[in-house]
């Protein structure tokens, strides 16, 4: 871990914030490490029960750093790289596709349990971004948000174009595209861009992910694992995954104890084991 990102943790809870913020927290080279550190060590995290994510601060994040767009203009980086200044078009890419740059964002969806992005300030560009790859956005009704990008002659380049499809019409996705307007937290909310608008986005995404640790983990991981899959899976793949998940789920030690938990009108007390997943079933058989 570098000292660009910031990891605590408490009753499975992740608390984790961008330190940077004499520079509003704007996307280095060492911002790009620090995010896919720790979004890689959050993935094998036990214990992990949701993770929120939020910056230090007058913003969330400002998008990438502008000394990037000095060595742009002076014809200082190579063709084929992207903004951040990460790997060629091909090269060096994760099994999800991801170049370097991307996967500093990717790996919050990557993340088994619910991430929740707290958004405050501004989140420009590459800030943008970053929050579009958390399960649930809670954005402050002032914060000003933007994809930025067509400022500086660029496109969405840090997998905006993926995550924004499944989020907004198409019409509103182009629009903020090519437009690079500024809107607000409530407009996002509007959109449907934001999930809650907060006066204080990081307390109610800390008392929300609280209530998630709360429930069995390995229904909230499972869920989590069916939603990822939606956009890209078809429905008969979706329905059997259901079925997988479920047959896993019943009678398990923590999906028995969520039920004697209501019954008993208690507090319910989960165990962080494994829970073994039936092998996937073929389509059409028996």
């Amino acid at each position: 871990m570098n000292d660009r990102v910031s990891i605590t943790i408490e009753g499975g809870v992740a608390d984790v914030r961008l330190n940077r913020a004499d520079k509003m927290n704007a996307l280095d080279n060492a911002m790009f490490e620090g995010l896919i550190l720790a979004g890689e060590r959050l993935k094998r995290e036990p214990g992990l029960r949701a993770v929120v994510l939020s910056g230090e601060g007058k913003s969330f994040c400002a998008g990438l750093d502008t000394s990037n767009f000095g060595a742009m203009a002076s014809g200082g980086r190579r063709e084929g790289q992207s903004s951040a200044g990460g790997d060629l078009v091909t090269a060096n890419r994760t099994a999800g596709g991801s170049n370097r740059a991307q996967h500093a964002v990717m790996v919050w969806r990557e993340i088994p349990v619910p991430v929740i992005a707290a958004v405050h300030g501004v989140a420009y560009g590459g800030g943008y971004q970053l929050q579009l790859s958390a399960d649930l956005r809670f954005v402050a009704p002032d914060a000003k948000l933007s994809v930025f990008e067509i400022r500086w002659g660029l496109i969405p380049d840090m997998a905006g174009m993926a995550l924004l499809r499944g989020l907004v019409r198409d019409d509103i996705a182009r629009d903020l595209t090519y437009s690079g307007r500024i809107f607000s937290g409530e407009e996002a909310l509007q959109m449907g861009l934001a999930t809650r608008v907060c006066v204080d986005p990081r307390a109610e995404a800390l008392a929300y992910a609280k209530e998630v640790a709360a429930k069995n983990p390995h229904a909230i991981r499972a869920a989590k694992r069916l939603l990822n899959m939606a956009d890209e899976a078809s429905k008969s793949e979706i329905l059997i995954e259901e079925s997988r998940e479920q047959v896993a789920l019943i009678s398990s030690p923590n999906q028995v104890e969520a039920v004697m938990a209501n019954m008993q009108k208690r507090a319910p007390t989960f165990a962080d084991t494994e829970v073994e997943t039936p092998a996937p079933v073929p389509f059409g058989a028996n």
